[in-house]
């Protein structure tokens, strides 16, 4: 797809645009309702279709395949990221009224990062073509990762600031409490960082380790960085509000590594595939519709698996606390 630069300034301001009411709607500290997580959940899902729409008229159908294809690969890997999220918020006791504004700007420090992540993909691939094999290694190894990583069933995570952040905590010191919003505040005469500041960079930087899965994955759907960027951005923005709206489902969704180890697997051998066809390798090229196909239904099987498995793991608990209130009963008696 040939993108002029008007068109990609017209993208970043309107993306902007988007981002500033957002935070205008939302800049006094408050409690996210379901339904007010729900409604901008709703918004921002429409608003990637109508771009998806958009692409649709204007670029044909091969764009807006892709888009929708990379829109919701990205999605589905950053529904992974929740975890993590949920943990930084626990590890750094946010007040829930301060909760939405802390994702707000770490979102933005993670679109800004995949931004620069995505630039030097590009350039990579367009250089070096060998890359796809590289990449789809890559994803091929980190599904089987996620799968052994299922398998260990880790119930005590804990999330641990990486050396980036402790550098920063060292170098600039950290209060000891909220401030409200503030990110900095004067203690002794010395500027200090305040834990809004520091759990911001750590949901940043930390999302930064998931762009190392999910942008080779999208490349493995598109090589047009627009296409790469625009549905990275659509995916992030509409994160915040996900995260209030299923944080108590997360959870439940027990089958979701297992799903998304299968959908980086079949990522991963797409771009061996397409490396091996630019070498001239008479091979089978898998095409975007059966890669929405194959990445839809996977996400609607794990999702009906996990909570079915949920369900019944909910009915044991509530039956094995019945009887040991029972055999309690009867000692008593």
């Amino acid at each position: 797809m040939d993108v002029s630069v008007t068109l990609w300034v017209l993208t970043i301001v309107g993306l902007a645009a988007l981002i500033a009411v957002d935070f205008f709607i939302g800049r006094k500290p408050h409690d996210v309702s379901i339904k007010e997580a729900g409604i901008w959940t709703g918004v921002w899902i429409a608003l990637a279709g109508l771009f998806g729409l958009g692409l649709l008229l204007f670029g044909g159908g091969e764009p807006a395949g892709e888009f929708f294809a990379g829109f919701i690969t990205e999605k589905s890997l950053s529904v992974d990221n929740l975890f993590v999220f949920v943990l930084i918020m626990a590890k750094f006791a946010v007040p829930s009224q301060y909760q939405q504004r802390v994702l707000l700007i770490g979102v933005l420090i993670a679109l800004v990062l995949r931004a620069v992540f995505i630039a030097a993909g590009a350039a990579i691939l367009a250089s070096f073509a060998w890359v796809f094999y590289l990449f789809g290694a890559f994803l091929i190894y980190t599904a089987w990762k996620l799968i052994q990583e299922a398998r260990a069933d880790e119930e005590d995570e804990e999330f641990e600031e990486n050396k980036l952040l402790k550098a920063a905590e060292r170098r600039f010191g950290v209060a000891d409490r909220y401030h409200g919003t503030k990110l900095w505040i004067e203690e002794n005469g010395k500027r200090i960082m305040t834990p809004m500041l520091v759990v911001m960079l750590a949901i940043g930087t930390t999302d930064v380790l998931f762009a190392l899965d999910s942008i080779p994955a999208i490349f493995g759907l598109t090589q047009d960085p627009y296409i790469v960027f625009t549905a990275n951005a659509f995916a992030l923005m509409g994160l915040r509000q996900l995260y209030f709206l299923i944080g108590g489902l997360l959870k439940k969704l027990v089958h979701l590594s297992y799903g998304l180890s299968v959908i980086l697997g079949f990522i991963g051998v797409k771009l061996v595939l397409h490396a091996l066809h630019e070498s001239g390798v008479h091979v089978p090229e898998i095409s975007i519709p059966v890669s929405l196909g194959v990445i839809c239904s996977v996400l609607i099987v794990t999702t009906i698996t996990s909570l079915r498995a949920s369900k019944k793991q909910a009915e044991a608990e509530a039956a094995a606390a019945e009887s040991g209130d029972t055999s309690k009963d009867s000692v008593e008696a």
